[in-house]
């Protein structure tokens, strides 16, 4: 006989043994009745669900026996009857809580982590605005890179990715590459692309964060969550092809392993990657492999998390194509034709190391720390494009390249989060601190002069890369660190009506290059940046907030412009007003309307006067207002859905530069909008059936500062399917993706006019994951 827990069938099987033959099957209600000797990883860790096989009967003894044997049967029915059931093992109660999350998983439920605010309060009793990318989302869409993921939020968009080596979001305005604001666990990432298979889902703190993240832009942060050990043993092997047309094929596959290592609350996780893929343009080829093992020990009071990530890569350094400066519409050559040469690559490795405990004092109060260290090593090839002759299709190029690149960020926090009572009133507080140093260094930059091009008939291979280093523009640094306290109250004036308020005490920063080396940015500061909030809770599942949030980022360039940037220059300072309404419906389905006022000042401008001397300004300021909703969960027992909607309107509204004033932000669109729907059969058929697909819209964008020409809006569609069912006793999953279903040609974002990435074209995968 066989027993389901948490509704439909994943296909991971536990035996119980022994005095437990068949306990699992009432391990929910079990867990209601005994209290837990682990903290377990919960929403950090979720846990897939399990059938559950209740023991095989056992041989008939020898007749001889028989009378014996049932003598001793009935008394032993009639003690168990009389004796308490045993109390779930560790792995027992991890295998039963993952049955009960499973439901609530495939109808993209968002449990966010308590990383991204500091504390596990809900976001119903938090005043700024998360967006979560749940797991099973990133499990049906299958993204590549952040970008993908971060389609089903509100307001973003993409900037200038250095040709497809870094993450560069915008968000509600704000953001470049580089520029601190992408995380794992709650902690700073410097490596070029965050998103790997060791991501369980994607959390987006919207609005200024300095409070709890200190220096950055004021559009936000965006937290990255691992996927943690789990107490119950499981795993699966994922064998997946892929063609983005005939020619352009590739595979790729994966290991995720899990479970206890003994019986005292000790797990471990591995994961391994890796990808061989042909680029979907005229040439090129994208090569990864990860490695990412992790331990943790879920203890009575206390959690301890390690993970390790190293990774290998290359993949194509891809400027893209170029628009027409007069006709204003892209280069007239196919889309899959490239610009550079085959040796157009950046290579690299990339180390993450993490370690965190959380300890809970009892109810009220808990401490968490946390350590991360990341570093990345990588060297690119370029030719990059000066001009092109549209009419003749003449290019000129420079064959330029970086070598022995360096970044790394060592970064640590430690808060304390929990409640007292002052009177009638109950104060949420979060009391810490954090400190980072974060090195970005590119030692040998390569400029080097190179022969004509015809991007209209094009002859590829007549030159290779580049060789001669250019000492001026040599050894770029820039070195940030940074040490503050935070603290915030959440103080509840009644059982609906609450406060917040916060404060948090900052930086220091060198950069600068050339061989010698040159200190163009030398500043230290300090600065108190303080928060304000309110909610009020309409119901248990509908709140009204509003909120008052600042943020900070210091001026700084590596590059020579007359004079040091130093105290004397004002830091970047962004201002938000947000008011909106959150809602978590029945547990099924929740989301987030919010109205936002985002005032940025102090931004760094520079301006040649009438000697030709490049001067520095601080005067220039931009301002970004705008609605945001963002919806995700179950709509039916059959139906689930994310969709977001995101109106942004960010514009210059202070330069000395006339040529700047009133223009709309790079890259930034003024709507953007998706909508994705899953069709679950249930047990309608043999196996279990599920069918998705939807579209995301991004509206025209200004290509550069000057808004000179735009991009043009567009939809790109995807579907895809999954069908689980079994082969011999192991659960077995197909899954079949076709991304940019139409094979639209589309511009996601531009430097300039000479460099403007094309996305991708029509993908087409097909999947087996074999469960065990």
């Amino acid at each position: 006989m066989r027993a389901h827990l948490g509704g439909r069938v994943s296909g991971h099987r536990i035996r119980a043994g022994g005095s437990r033959a068949g306990l699992l099957i009432g391990a929910a209600v079990l867990l209601a009745e005994y209290p837990s000797n682990t903290t377990s990883a919960q929403a950090q860790s979720a846990l897939p669900p399990v059938t559950v096989e209740a023991p095989a009967q056992r041989p008939k003894p020898a007749r001889a026996s028989e009378e014996t044997s049932r003598r001793t049967q009935t008394a032993a029915r009639q003690r168990n009857r009389n004796a308490a059931p045993a109390a779930p093992t560790i792995s027992e109660r991890a295998a039963a809580e993952a049955a009960a999350q499973q439901a609530a998983k495939l109808g993209y439920r968002a449990m966010p982590s308590a990383t991204t605010l500091r504390s596990g309060a809900s976001p119903l009793d938090t005043s700024q605005a998360v967006n979560i990318v749940p797991e099973q989302v990133l499990k049906d869409q299958l993204p590549r890179n952040i970008d993908d993921a971060l389609i089903n939020i509100s307001g973003i968009t993409q900037t200038n990715t250095l040709a497809g080596s870094q993450d560069a979001v915008i968000r509600r305005g704000f953001g470049d590459n580089r520029d601190g604001s992408i995380m794992r666990n709650g902690m700073p990432l410097v490596q070029g692309r965050s998103f790997n298979s060791a991501v369980e889902s994607v959390e987006v703190l919207k609005g200024p964060a300095s409070l709890l993240y200190g220096i950055m832009d004021p559009g936000g942060i965006v937290n990255t969550i691992s996927k943690r050990p789990e107490l119950y043993q499981h795993g699966s092997v994922t064998l997946l092809g892929s063609a983005f047309s005939a020619s352009k094929t590739g595979a790729d596959g994966l290991l995720d392993v899990t479970g206890p290592i003994g019986d005292q609350g000790l797990a471990y996780r591995f994961i391994g990657y890796g990808i061989s893929e042909d680029y979907w343009r005229n040439f090129g080829r994208h090569r990864e492999m990860l490695v990412a093992p992790s331990l943790a020990w879920y203890g009575q009071d206390t959690t301890v998390q390690l993970n390790y990530e190293h990774r290998e890569f290359i993949y194509p350094f891809d400027r893209g194509t170029a628009f027409n400066p007069v006709t204003k519409a892209p280069l007239a050559v196919p889309a899959d034709r490239r610009l550079d040469e085959p040796f157009n690559n950046t290579w690299g490795t990339s180390d993450l190391m993490q370690a965190s405990v959380e300890h809970r004092f009892n109810q009220d109060w808990k401490l968490y720390a946390g350590y991360s260290y990341n570093t990345e090593t990588f060297s690119a090839n370029q030719l990059r494009i000066t001009g092109i002759n549209f009419t003749t299709g003449a290019e000129t190029r420079s064959n330029d390249g970086t070598g022995s690149s360096l970044s790394n960020v060592s970064y640590g926090t430690s808060y304390i989060s929990g409640g007292f009572w002052l009177g009638n009133m109950r104060n949420d507080v979060v009391f810490g601190g954090d400190g980072q140093y974060r090195t970005i260094y590119r030692d040998v930059l390569i400029r080097q002069a190179t022969p004509a091009f015809n991007v209209y008939n094009p002859v590829y291979g007549l030159i290779g890369p580049g060789t001669t280093a250019s000492n001026s523009d040599s050894a770029q640094t820039d070195q940030l660190g940074q040490w503050s306290l935070f603290f915030q109250d959440t103080l509840h004036l009644t059982e609906r009506f609450a406060l917040v308020g916060g404060v948090r005490y900052d930086y220091d920063q060198i950069a600068g290059r050339g061989k010698p080396f040159v200190t163009n940015t030398n500043v230290s500061q300090d600065k108190v940046l303080p928060l304000g909030g309110a909610i009020f809770k309409l119901t248990d599942q509908v709140s009204l907030y509003a909120s008052y949030t600042e943020s900070l980022k210091p001026n700084s360039t590596i590059a020579p412009i007359g004079v040091t940037i130093d105290s004397n220059v004002a830091p970047e300072e962004g201002v938000s007003y947000e008011t909106g309404v959150k809602f978590d419906l029945n547990k099924r389905i929740s989301g987030t309307l919010a109205l936002y006022d985002l005032d940025k000042k102090n931004v760094q401008t520079t301006k040649t006067n009438s000697a030709g001397v490049v001067e520095l300004h601080t005067v220039g300021r931009a301002h970004s207002r705008g609605i945001e909703l963002d919806v995700t969960g179950r709509l039916t027992d059959s139906w689930a859905l994310i969709g977001s909607y995101g109106y942004t309107d960010a514009r210059v509204t202070a330069s000395e530069d006339p040529t700047l004033y009133g223009k709309k932000l790079q890259n930034v669109a003024l709507n953007t909008a998706s909508l994705y729907l899953v069709y679950d059969f249930g047990t309608a058929l043999p196996g279990q059936l599920r069918l998705g697909g939807g579209a995301r819209y991004v509206g025209d964008r200004p290509g550069d500062s000057t808004n000179t020409f735009f991009l043009p809006s567009y939809v790109v569609a995807d579907i895809f399917a999954t069908y689980e069912t079994k082969y011999e006793q192991f659960p077995v999953v197909y899954q079949f993706n076709v991304k940019n279903l139409f094979d639209t040609v589309y511009y996601p974002s531009a430097v300039n006019n000479l460099n403007v990435v094309i996305g991708d074209a029509r993908r087409v995968s097909l999947s087996a994951t074999v469960k065990f």
